[in-house]
């Protein structure tokens, strides 16, 4: 078993061409993709509705092929896309698949695997707090014994779209009555959904992530979480990215995690892990290996950057996204030499307070 991934740009959200001239050369079958992860050029706020244009452009392309209805693509495949490519960030898809039959024998070096799942039906009421912590823990460790991934630390991503069900006026009033009010938002299920991760990986104490704990205790973070979330969707919808010995192919994945939006060290670190490093900018050989390159960024809430103020959360004119997503994908791209970078913005919980994760996929020799 291998993963196969393929990167395409867009000409806009809607743009599929890429992806369907892979499938009319044979180059990649409908019932082999796992998951299509993407950057759309929208605002990355609740009224981004590029996402959802990206998300039927491809159930429009996937359904004929997979023979079954558009609106049932995101049952066989997570199709999860950030919006907003401010600055340099170029608006992409990476389609990752998997072919072959499964190892007889374990290999004396890890590869690439990934395995998607799901939660269970989340209520209002369970968003934002412990039940979903726990239901994301509980899904993170399935699809660790998918993959025959026994050491947390061989995980190094686990991009989730987090659940935000729909609920009514009633709901709301009658769970401020009980002293819960509703975290059924973004930032509840970002936040909720990356302690679950960091709980699943040993990052964070089990018994310290309560529901006390949720956008407070700053101290509790993973390192390897990457959330979005989605207004009406009933369950998270989970990819899981490690390396194991017992899958194969010409990929790897690493992970480090940014103190903060400018820290550059991070970055270098990943891609030493990987093989790839240069006094400045990667040349273009070592460049060409770069498969997939994912981020979370979030302008300090703090106000300060090294000691140093910064006026994200004060200028009326950009919103605090966009300044946080165009400094760390100007970072990534400076250093890797690549412009297809998947950086999402607003991370509760995901690295420390104004940092966040890092990771990379990249070629090996076979």
């Amino acid at each position: 078993m291998r993963i196969i991934a393929h990167r395409v740009a867009t000409a806009g959200p809607g743009d599929v061409s890429g992806l369907a001239a892979l499938l009319d050369a044979g180059e990649l079958r409908a019932d082999e993709i796992l998951a299509v992860i993407g950057k759309t050029e929208g605002n990355g706020g609740v009224n981004d509705f590029t996402r959802e244009l990206a998300t039927r452009a491809l159930g429009d392309l996937l359904a004929p092929r997979l023979e079954c209805a558009p609106e049932a693509i995101e049952e066989r495949i997570v199709l999860s896309f950030s919006g907003g490519t401010e600055g340099v960030a170029s608006p992409h898809l990476l389609i990752l698949s998997r072919r072959g039959a499964a190892l007889a024998a374990p290999r004396t070096s890890k590869r690439l695997a990934i395995a998607t799942g799901h939660t269970r039906a989340l209520e209002p009421s369970e968003i934002g707090y412990r039940p979903m912590m726990e239901e994301t823990a509980r899904v993170v460790r399935e699809l660790m014994r998918e993959l025959a991934v026994d050491d947390p630390s061989d995980v190094h991503l686990v991009q989730i779209k987090g659940a935000i069900p729909g609920y009514d006026e009633t709901q709301r009033v009658a769970a401020e009555a009980e002293g819960r009010p509703l975290r059924c938002d973004m930032v509840g299920s970002r936040a909720a959904s990356a302690l679950g991760v960091g709980i699943a990986l040993g990052e964070i104490d089990d018994a310290a992530a309560g529901d006390d704990a949720v956008c407070r205790d700053w101290s509790l973070f993973s390192t390897r979480a990457s959330v979005s979330a989605k207004p009406g969707l009933p369950r998270s919808e989970i990819t899981l990215f490690a390396n194991s010995a017992w899958w194969d192919g010409d990929l790897v994945i690493e992970h480090g995690v940014m103190r903060d939006i400018i820290d550059l060290d991070a970055i270098r670190d990943v891609l030493a892990r990987l093989g790839l490093t240069a006094p400045g900018q990667l040349a273009p050989e070592q460049t060409a290996r770069l498969v997939g390159i994912f981020a979370k960024s979030d302008a300090d809430p703090r106000h300060r950057i090294r000691g140093r103020r910064h006026t994200m959360w004060t200028d009326a004119d950009i919103s605090d996204m966009r300044y946080s997503r165009c400094v760390v994908s100007a970072l990534l791209a400076g250093v890797t030499g690549e412009t297809a970078v998947y950086v999402s913005t607003r991370a509760e919980h995901h690295g420390p307070l104004g940092g966040g994760p890092v990771a990379m996929i990249a070629r090996v020799d076979a």
